[in-house]
This record gives C-alpha cells, sequence and structure tokens, in this order.
C-alpha cells in the first residue's frame, strides 16, 4: 500500500486558465472599447454621415468649349475636376488594385491578412492600407503624425472611416474617389487634371503604360515627379514595379510587361495654369465676367458662389478647333512680321527705335507715363508703399527676369539681366494682335485670340483694347448712303479731290482728305464699289457730306459699337477708336440680313451637381432692312475680288515681290468663294486691319504696337492687307480644311424682289444716272 507521501496531486491550471480567458475577454473588450472610443471621437474628431455622404474637396470651377472639350479651369489651390467610374479605363483600374490593394473586393475595408502580415513583420514586407483606408486618409487626415501614440490614434481612426466608406459607397465608387482625390503634383489634381498635364488626354484615353505610370505616382508624388528635371528614371523604375504586378496578378502577360518596360514614359506635359493653355485671353475675359456674374447671383443661402472651389461649369460658345486654328495663325505669322519690323528698325536705320516721328523728348514722356501705368510701379506704390523717387530708381537698376521673344518662329523666353526701364522699351518693339471670330446668326464666339503670348501680354486686344480703325469704318457711311439715299454699287461719282467747307458738320476748319496715292490717284468716276474695293477717301468724303456724320453715327450705335465716336466727318476714314470685339459684332449684322444680335461668349453655368444657374438669352434687333444688307455685303465682296483684300485670291506674286515672300503668311490663299470683307490702315501705318465674312463665320483682326509712334515706314509692310489680312487667310484656310466645322462656302442670300443692282456689268448708261448724285458728275459717262 503506498504511504501517504508517495500520493502526487495533479497540478491545478485553473487559475492560469482562468487568467488567460481574463486577458483575452479584457483584450477583445479593450480593443472593442478603444474602436467606439475613436468612432466617438475620443481620439480626435470623426466625420459623420452626413460629411461621409457629402466629404469636402476644392473642385475648380471647369471651363467647357461648344464641342465638348475643357479650354481650361478657375482653382485656387485644387485643380480638380472630379470624373465618374465609368469614365476611368480598365487597365488603369485594374494597375491600382494589383499594385495597392490586391484583395480590394474581398474585404470591407480592413484587410485582416495584410494587417497580421504588417503586425507580424513590422511593415517589412509591405504595409497594409487598403484603398478604402487610404481614400480615409486622404479625405480626412492628409499629413502623418510623427508622434507613435498620434500615429497609431490616426491609423485606427482611418480604419473606422474605411468600414463607413464601406458601408457608404460600392467599390466602384471608392475607386474612383481615390482617383479624384489624389495629387499628382503639377497641378494635378486628381486623374483627370493628372491625365490632361502628363499625357495631354482625357483619363478614358490613357493606354496600359500611362496607367501603369500615373498607379505607380501613388507611392509618393513629390518623390516620384515624371517631368525631366525631377525624377523620370524613378518614376520609370516605379511603372515597371505596377507592371510586374499586374502581371503578378494576371492582369497582363508576361510578354506585354516585358515589352512596356522597356519603353520610355513618353510625357506629352502640357502644363494647365491662368497663363498657359489654349484661349488664355478669353479665360482671362472670363475671369471678369464670372466674377461680376457672382456679385449679383448669390446662392440660395447668401453666400457667393466661390469661382475657385465651387466646381461650377462654364459652357461657352467657343469651338476648341477654331480656337486653336486661330492661335495657330497667329502664331505663324506674327514671328515673320516682327522679324521685318525688327530689320526695319534697328538703331543704324531709326537711332529712336522702335518709335517714329517723336523727338527724344516726346519718347521720354512717353515711357515715364508707361512707367506709372506699369504693374510694378502699382505694385511698390501701393503694396509694397515705396517713395515715387524709390520706384524711379528702381527702373534703372539691372536685375535677373525672363523676357519675351520670338525664337526660330515660336514664342519662348529667353533669362536676362535687364534694367526695367530698358525692358519696357523692348516690350514696345513688339507687334500686338487681336482677332475674334463669330457665327453671326447665333453670335456665338467661335475663336478669341486677344494677343501672342499671356504671360508676357496680359492685355487683351479682342475687347479690353481699342484701336483706330481707318478704313474698316467705311461701310458704315457706305450703308448708311445705301439706306437713306438708296444707292447702288454701281452708281459712279467722280474721283477728284474734295473738300467739306469750314463749319459744316461740326468742322472747325477746312476737312479735304486725300487720297493714300497721293496726287496721281486722281481722275475719272469710281463706282461705289470700286471706290470701296480701294478705299478712296475722297468718294467717302463726299458720302458722309450727304449723308451726314450723326446719321453715320447713329448706325453705328445700332450695329452694337459703344465707344465714342464724334459725330463729324473725319469718322469716315476711320478715326474712332474701337474694339475687335465691337466691329466684328457690326459687321455680323450685314452677314445676318440686317439684324443684329449681340456676341456671345457663355450659354450655361451649373453648378458641381448639374443645376442649371444661368442660361444666356439673345438679344437681337432689326438694324437694316434684308436687302440694305445684302447691297452693303456685294459692296465688300469687291474688296476681295478686286481691290486691297484681291490677294486672297490671287497667286504668283511671291515671285516677284519681296513683302509677299517674307510677310504674307500662308500664301497663296486661292479662295474660290463668295467673301465679303475690307481692310484697314490708319495714319502712319500704325493699325492694320481685316474685317472677312462668308455667310456663318465674321472675323475680325487688328495688328499693331502698344503706342502708334512705332509702326512700319511704308506702308507696303503697314496695310491692313500685309499685317492682319494673312491671319484671316490662315485661320480660314485650316477651318475650310475641317470639313466637321461646316464653314459655309456658299454665296450670301439674295433678299427676294431686290430693287438695287448689285451686278455692275449688268448696268447700262441710264442706270448709273441718278437724281441723288452730285451736279459734278459728268453729263456723257465714257462707257
Amino acid at each position: 500500500m503506498a504511504t501517504k507521501k508517495e500520493i502526487k496531486t495533479a497540478p491545478d491550471y485553473s487559475k492560469y486558465i482562468r487568467w488567460f480567458w481574463i486577458l483575452f475577454t479584457g483584450g477583445i473588450l479593450s480593443i472593442i472599447l478603444i474602436f467606439l472610443l475613436a468612432s466617438w471621437g475620443a481620439f480626435g474628431e470623426m466625420p459623420d454621415h452626413t460629411v461621409l455622404e457629402n466629404p469636402r474637396t476644392n473642385l475648380a470651377t471647369e471651363i467647357i468649349s461648344s464641342d465638348g472639350q475643357t479650354l481650361g479651369k478657375f482653382y485656387f489651390n485644387d485643380n480638380r475636376t472630379p470624373v465618374g467610374y465609368d469614365e476611368l479605363p480598365k487597365q488603369l483600374v485594374d494597375a491600382l488594385i494589383a499594385t495597392e490593394d490586391a484583395r480590394f473586393h474581398e474585404h470591407a475595408g480592413i484587410d485582416a491578412r495584410g494587417t497580421l502580415r504588417a503586425a507580424f513583420f513590422l511593415g517589412k514586407r509591405g504595409g497594409a492600407s487598403t484603398i478604402s483606408q487610404q481614400l480615409a486618409k486622404q479625405l480626412f487626415h492628409r499629413r502623418e503624425k510623427a508622434n507613435i501614440v498620434e500615429k497609431l490614434s490616426q491609423k485606427l481612426r482611418e480604419w473606422i472611416i474605411a468600414t463607413r466608406l464601406e458601408r457608404q459607397y460600392t467599390k466602384e465608387e471608392i475607386i474612383a474617389q481615390y482617383f479624384n482625390i489624389y495629387d499628382f503634383g503639377n497641378n494635378a489634381d486628381g486623374i483627370r487634371s493628372a491625365a490632361r498635364i502628363y499625357f495631354g488626354k482625357e483619363p478614358k484615353e490613357l493606354s496600359l503604360k500611362e496607367s501603369a505610370m500615373l498607379v505607380g505616382m501613388f507611392k509618393n508624388s513629390a518623390l516620384y515627379n515624371p517631368r525631366p528635371h525631377r525624377n523620370p528614371v524613378g518614376v520609370k523604375n516605379r511603372r515597371n514595379v505596377v507592371l510586374a504586378q499586374m502581371y503578378k496578378y494576371e492582369y497582363i502577360n508576361e510578354t506585354l510587361k516585358d515589352s512596356l518596360q522597356k519603353t520610355e514614359l513618353d510625357l506629352n506635359y502640357t502644363p494647365e495654369s491662368h497663363r498657359e493653355g489654349l484661349a488664355t485671353y478669353f479665360r482671362g475675359y472670363l475671369d471678369g465676367f464670372m466674377k461680376d456674374w457672382i456679385k449679383k447671383n448669390p446662392k440660395p443661402d447668401g453666400t457667393n458662389w466661390n469661382l475657385y472651389n465651387d466646381g461650377l461649369k462654364i459652357y461657352t460658345t467657343i469651338d476648341s478647333r477654331m480656337q486653336k486654328y486661330a492661335e495657330d495663325a497667329v502664331q505663324q505669322h506674327m514671328p515673320r512680321l516682327q522679324k521685318e519690323f525688327f530689320h526695319q528698325n534697328t538703331p543704324k536705320r531709326n537711332p529712336t527705335a522702335p518709335f517714329l516721328e517723336l523727338t527724344r523728348g516726346a519718347i521720354d514722356t512717353l515711357m515715364r507715363r508707361s512707367m506709372r501705368q506699369s504693374e510694378r510701379w502699382r505694385h511698390m506704390r501701393y503694396d509694397l508703399k515705396k517713395s515715387e523717387e524709390e520706384i524711379k530708381e528702381s527702373f534703372h537698376k539691372p536685375i535677373k527676369m525672363s523676357v519675351f521673344e520670338w525664337k526660330d518662329g515660336k514664342a519662348s523666353e529667353v533669362d536676362t539681366i535687364m534694367k526695367p526701364w530698358d525692358s519696357m522699351r523692348y516690350y514696345k518693339s513688339f507687334l500686338r494682335t487681336g482677332m475674334m471670330s463669330m457665327d453671326p446668326l447665333t453670335g456665338h464666339v467661335k475663336a478669341w485670340v486677344g494677343g501672342m503670348n499671356y504671360r508676357h501680354f496680359q492685355y487683351d486686344m479682342v475687347k479690353q483694347g481699342k484701336r483706330q480703325i481707318g478704313s474698316t469704318f467705311k461701310p458704315f457711311v457706305y450703308t448708311a448712303a445705301i439706306d437713306q439715299l438708296h444707292y447702288s454699287p454701281c452708281d459712279e461719282f467722280p474721283d477728284t479731290p474734295y473738300c467739306i467747307e469750314k463749319l459744316k458738320h461740326g468742322n472747325m476748319e477746312e476737312w479735304c482728305p486725300r487720297n493714300s496715292g497721293g496726287e496721281d490717284d486722281y481722275g475719272g468716276t469710281r463706282t461705289l464699289q470700286n471706290a470701296l474695293a480701294n478705299s478712296v477717301n475722297t468718294i467717302t468724303a463726299r458720302l458722309i457730306d450727304k449723308v451726314g456724320p450723326q446719321p453715320v453715327v447713329d448706325l453705328a450705335r445700332k450695329l452694337g459699337i459703344e465707344s465714342d465716336i464724334l459725330p463729324v466727318p473725319s469718322i469716315a476714314l476711320g478715326t474712332p477708336d474701337i474694339s475687335v470685339y465691337e466691329m466684328v459684332g457690326a459687321y455680323g449684322t450685314f452677314a445676318n440680313k440686317g439684324v443684329y444680335t449681340k456676341p456671345v461668349m457663355v450659354t450655361t453655368i451649373e453648378d458641381k451637381n448639374g443645376t442649371i444657374l444661368y442660361q444666356f438669352k439673345p438679344e437681337t434687333r432689326d438694324v437694316l432692312s434684308e436687302e440694305t444688307a445684302y447691297v452693303a455685303v456685294k459692296l465688300m465682296e469687291g474688296v476681295t475680288k478686286h481691290g486691297s483684300g484681291v490677294r486672297l485670291r490671287t497667286k504668283g506674286a511671291d515671285a516677284y515681290r519681296a513683302d509677299f515672300r517674307e510677310i504674307v503668311t500662308g500664301y497663296p490663299y486661292e479662295f474660290t468663294n463668295p467673301i465679303a470683307g475690307k481692310t484697314g490702315t490708319t495714319q502712319n501705318q500704325s493699325d492694320g486691319w481685316f474685317m472677312g465674312m462668308v455667310p456663318n463665320l465674321v472675323t475680325g483682326v487688328w495688328v499693331g504696337a502698344e503706342d502708334r509712334a512705332a509702326h512700319f515706314q511704308s506702308i507696303t509692310y503697314g496695310q491692313g492687307a500685309a499685317m492682319a489680312l494673312p491671319i484671316w487667310g490662315v485661320y480660314m484656310k485650316s477651318c475650310y480644311a475641317d470639313e466637321t466645322l461646316n464653314i459655309s462656302q456658299d454665296e450670301f442670300e439674295e433678299p427676294e424682289d431686290l430693287s438695287i443692282v448689285v451686278d455692275c456689268s449688268k448696268m447700262t448708261k441710264n442706270d448709273l444716272i441718278d437724281d441723288n448724285l452730285d451736279d459734278d458728275i459728268p453729263e456723257e459717262l465714257d462707257f
């Protein structure tokens, strides 16, 4: 029998088991409590369901062309325009899931396997953040905390927000939100901006390798910046990692992976800023239009719309194709014209270059006035509170700057050291331009080019700038005569010197205009059509003497011209300062059968949800009879048939004329369709104009320097047919080549029961004699 000492009792593990369950249950409850406390906001503010439904992101205002393209955006910090999941290409989504969250479709916001792996290996084998967690971080906790406790607290809140996002949104919506929220650098906020800035295309057009590059940038867009001077090698390596992940998860095969990994990035870097891109001058106008609209149209709650953050959509009349053709025409012509201008204004040929007919004292006065009007003066005087003497001294101290230049026929910048005073004079040597194109039937403005380069020449010469219009004003005089006196284009007038006496029509002195050809440019008679085609000043003077200046001014007002016009005879030759915008609107009345339609630039404004906030109402008025408008058009057709605009139809002149080879860009144009138009050249060749019309498009072009004293010395180079017409010709050739635009090549529609003869070839002697003609018309006309 065993003794009492030999009996052994089994160890009592119950207390260990009890403590295990206490600790396990306590741990679980602690974790639950921690999650509950975090969800209640104990560790920091948590978004409620309303915030999750409408997370606050700054959305840029988008400017949309009539053909559905994005012209640009208004934004302050975030250049973001969201896209839907259906606008994302499949390979882009596949690349994201393969690289960032392979089990995205299997979890509910937190990847348990990934979290355990990350915890066990302390993150050395990859992180555990799901796409939902990364979205939560982007939406609510963009900056990662440095303190370990705060970092854990932030991670905890991201987990909770991620699960809530998964309950609130579909997987597709989460993917789209993540692409839309990420900052890809270089003002590329969101996938749409990234696709446009890095590759010049919409997201749905991205190729596989382009998609892989953008997904690779999710790692760290500041580090993986693909621009040539930043880190293109690192970005390429990171792109290849994404392609490898896609192969790993069987989204692509090995052959495709290997071939794409050998390719370059092939960026098409297209920066988006207020000073770059398409239609910059139009966007500058639109900025002012929108700010004025916002002042007058508050939100329903009484607050103002934010142009830069509220995600408005502005639908415009600009056609992106026509806008590009217009800008291309300017970029082709202006460097050639400028080269010849510099050639004729070297210091040796012109010691006061770029100015002519000015004394040194007058030049100094002009420069001082420009100094006081400059942005530099305004900034130093009113922002920095500098004294006038300090500011004046600063204009004569050399500083580093980037200045504009035409290099190899293209706009570029050059870094230099120059005195601000010298830079002002340098910029005054450049010829500027303004151009607008409009559908006369609807008033829709199709193209708007306010200058050559918005970064360096920000003054808009379409609507903001006004210049003397020269002979482009003459059609208004002729139209008033046709309307009041029922003249025909075929009526003849003597081509002789003509004076309007002192004190008549407000004249303080006798007014005797001369023809541009001098004393030899007289003799015989001319039809009105011939006189307008060749810009005969004396016959225009006869017409305004018969009609009177005030009716001409009244007509110009009805045609939409709001600029000041004095009712004096000299306006007949184009002395008023008028904008391109006004002139195009006025000429549109002729093409639109006598009906003035106010130019329209904005058709609709919507909020980010598509609610219409503004819709334009066309403004029209009857100004001329259909017959009068048609006769005026036929008069202007003569300009391009046998007048100052005939170079639009000819060919071969470049073989024997240097000016055609040097500055008539795009020649020969060889247009054969009906074109009504008018050239304009002001005194001393300071301004060159061309207004051109076909039945469904009216386009006006102005060219000149900032100051009238800077101009060509000869009319050969300084006339409107040389300075402005080539831009119109190049632009219209491009428009006609693009058949999708449907620019008319038809005849202008003739009104029924036309009572005025417009075909001078069919006129008889008796038809030409009219009771309204001057008494000094010869009794016998030489046919």
